[in-house]
């Protein structure tokens, strides 16, 4: 009991932290972009992704940033809900990865709008739309942070469990990388739509959540009432 109550307390408390983390800094980043301002992180990152510029590492990124594009993550987020209504029967699962997914891409383009940033200039990919935050990262940041939440319920080996979060974790930095390395966005719009897309996910699993337990709670005592009626 003592154990898993120091569990639960570690893991109210990164939530709550991770959360409050991204607020912030998504009000910041975005306070210092409606005012026009160039941060300077911005330069360094493009000076350094600048560095390690060749045509192994152009092949190496464009495969990184498709597991974030569109054409990857819609038969993926479809493939994960067939897994979970048909193979695993677990309903609740199969309705947060399109409310997570759809919800992310639906907010990215409202912010997009509201920051109306242009994207930086020479990108070595064509890319449209408007560049605050960037899509790719609040996908990835919002898509695979609900894997790594499925993950971290599911699997019960504390070592295999560890070493997928871990992993995860370092693919949607490497992600984010990715859209700053082709230069299709800042690194202050990446770090904004990570901030955003673990925000999103946080909410969004919190709410589900609510409601799986409300619905129980509503439908028990009625299937209980039910079988009453049979016996």
């Amino acid at each position: 009991m003592a154990a898993e109550f120091t569990l639960f307390t570690v893991e109210l408390l990164f939530v709550l932290g991770v959360s409050l983390a991204c607020v912030v800094g998504f009000l910041y980043i975005g306070a210092e972009i409606l005012q026009g301002d160039q941060l300077g992180i911005d330069k360094k990152a493009f000076a350094f992704a600048h560095r390690i510029v060749s045509p192994a590492m152009n092949a190496f990124i464009e495969s990184v940033t498709f597991f974030a594009s569109q054409q990857f993550i819609t038969p993926a987020a479809l493939l994960l809900i067939a897994y979970f209504l048909f193979i695993r029967k677990h309903r609740w699962h199969s309705i947060r990865v399109p409310v997570v997914a759809l919800g992310s891409i639906s907010l990215n383009l409202v912010l997009k709008h509201l920051f109306d940033r242009p994207r930086p200039l020479m990108p070595l990919v064509h890319a449209s739309g408007l560049s605050f935050p960037s899509g790719h990262s609040m996908i990835a940041a919002s898509f695979y942070g609900l894997i790594i939440y499925l993950v971290w319920k599911n699997v019960k080996r504390p070592a295999l469990r560890n070493m997928l979060v871990l992993l995860l974790a370092l693919f949607i930095l490497l992600i984010g990388f990715s859209r700053i390395y082709l230069r299709v966005h800042y690194a202050t719009d990446v770090l904004a739509g990570f901030s955003a897309g673990f925000l999103w996910v946080i909410i969004s699993l919190k709410l589900l959540r609510s409601l799986e337990k409300f619905s129980k709670k509503e439908i028990t005592p009625v299937l209980m009432e039910e079988e009453d009626k049979k016996t």
